[in-house]
């Protein structure tokens, strides 16, 4: 496996294994991976003749005062992860490789990216559709995978190779879950030894859909309310949004009559978790 640093090095490798008929599998991370990652990394690996990964902790996509500084960080301990789930290539580039002096060049998607995450991470999906697009022209890839626990990104990375034209595949795995539900997640690292068994209220509150959904509840609204009870009962958990959307578009719903996605984000201390279920009628 190679660890490569510099941006024009990284897009070379990839125009090399282009010219060689190499079909390119790629996972973009921030790093600090956890079981979720080698997920995709599996994924990738069975549909690529080379594995890329690149850890980058992007700057664009945090805002000011959010947990850049303190995000998780363990390069050699990735570096040995991706090696064992089988990556040839990892692309770990310094921020000035992707954000040289005088950067001023960004990526806007206009509709998915409202709302959600969107609202309440001002600026987050257009740094997260900057370095995505980077990453796509430094590393070429046929098929990239994301997983679905970012489901808003997901739609939104989506969206941004239909509408840029990228050759590329994109594909949305499962969220990968500790035994007892807990989406897995590098901020889970935060969490204090009694938190969580608190942040377990983000899994029994999509519970509680599926539950009031296979009992023929329709009414959305009632189905949000009832989440928003079982969240507000723990004592540390502060809820930022519980909402309903079209699972293809990303428009509000009220009524459970087409795919729906019920996507929640709520602090645990001051740890922000995000989650979020696919509803059908």
């Amino acid at each position: 496996m190679r660890t490569i640093r510099k941006a024009p090095e990284m897009q070379a490798e990839a125009l090399r294994l282009r010219r060689e008929g190499k079909r390119i599998g790629f996972v973009p991370t921030m790093g600090y991976l956890h079981e979720g990652h080698l997920s995709l990394l599996r994924e990738a690996r069975k549909r690529a003749d080379a594995l890329v990964v690149s850890i980058f902790v992007n700057p664009a996509q945090f805002g000011p005062a959010e947990d850049l500084s303190s995000y998780p960080r363990d390069l050699e301990r990735d570096l040995a992860m991706c090696a064992a789930a089988g990556a040839d290539i990892v692309f770990a580039p310094a921020d000035g490789e992707i954000y040289p002096p005088g950067y001023s060049t960004y990526v806007v998607e206009e509709r998915l990216s409202r709302g959600l995450c969107g609202a309440s991470r001002p600026g987050h999906f257009r740094g997260v559709a900057t370095v995505v697009a980077k990453l796509f022209n430094l590393v070429l890839p046929e098929v990239a995978v994301f997983g679905s626990k970012d489901y808003q990104q997901a739609r939104v990375i989506e969206r941004m190779a239909r509408d840029l034209n990228f050759p590329v595949e994109i594909l949305v795995a499962p969220t990968v879950r500790e035994t007892d539900g807990l989406a897995m997640s590098s901020r889970n690292k935060y969490l204090s030894p009694q938190q969580p068994a608190q942040a377990l209220c983000l899994f029994r509150a999509l519970e509680k859909a599926r539950e009031m959904t296979g009992g023929g509840e329709r009414s959305l609204e009632k189905i949000v309310a009832a989440m928003k009870t079982l969240i507000e009962a723990e004592p540390e958990a502060r809820l930022d949004y519980i909402e309903a959307r079209d699972a293809a578009n990303l428009e509000p719903m009220t009524v459970l009559d087409r795919p729906t996605v019920i996507a929640l984000a709520v602090f645990i201390g001051s740890v922000r978790l995000i989650d979020n279920a696919v509803l059908a009628p």
